[in-house]
């Protein structure tokens, strides 16, 4: 599992003139520094469902938890499709990006390790997980643990407003 290259694009309808694509390697840098990520799901019936969460950028994708029976886990056995987003809440500066993908339950423990080590590297002691029959505990009790390749990222960048999109490929 690596990161890859993918192809940008902006577009200019969404531009100013003197914008310029935003490299990948700083959208990562923003993915794996952002502290807030929003989850949206989509619930059984079809309504939509957004839930703030905590997330770490991995080996190439974000990776987030869920307790077994909270609303976003039981969406995802549904349907595994989702968007997070991370940003500012302001208008003229910063960088907000949305990520498009599916969400991939993990359950190889070794993995789900290195995972829990992020979280605690990332958001320190509060965030402390085991890991036992492939999910994460916690003082929440079980967590599932879901990883999102990104298939489509776009990049809202401010001052200069500039709309960049990043496409992946994958053989």
């Amino acid at each position: 599992m690596s990161d890859i290259t993918p192809t940008a694009t902006l577009d200019s309808r969404y531009s100013e003139v003197r914008a310029t694509a935003t490299d990948w390697s700083e959208a990562v840098r923003r993915l794996t520094a952002a502290e807030i990520f929003w989850l949206s799901t989509v619930r059984p019936d079809g309504r939509p469902h957004v839930t703030p969460l905590i997330a770490v950028w991995l080996d190439g994708a974000l990776h987030f938890c869920t307790g077994t029976e909270e609303r976003k886990a039981v969406n995802l056995r549904a349907n595994p499709q989702v968007v997070l987003t991370t940003g500012t809440d302001s208008l003229s500066e910063g960088h907000d990006l949305v990520v498009e993908g599916e969400a991939v339950r993990l359950t190889d423990e070794e993995r789900l390790r290195a995972l829990a080590a992020a979280y605690l590297a990332k958001y320190g002691e509060d965030w402390i997980f085991t890991v036992e029959d492939g999910v994460f505990v916690g003082d929440g009790g079980p967590a599932e643990v879901f990883r999102v390749e990104p298939v489509t990222v776009f990049g809202f960048a401010k001052n200069p407003y500039g709309q960049t999109r990043w496409r992946f490929t994958r053989e």
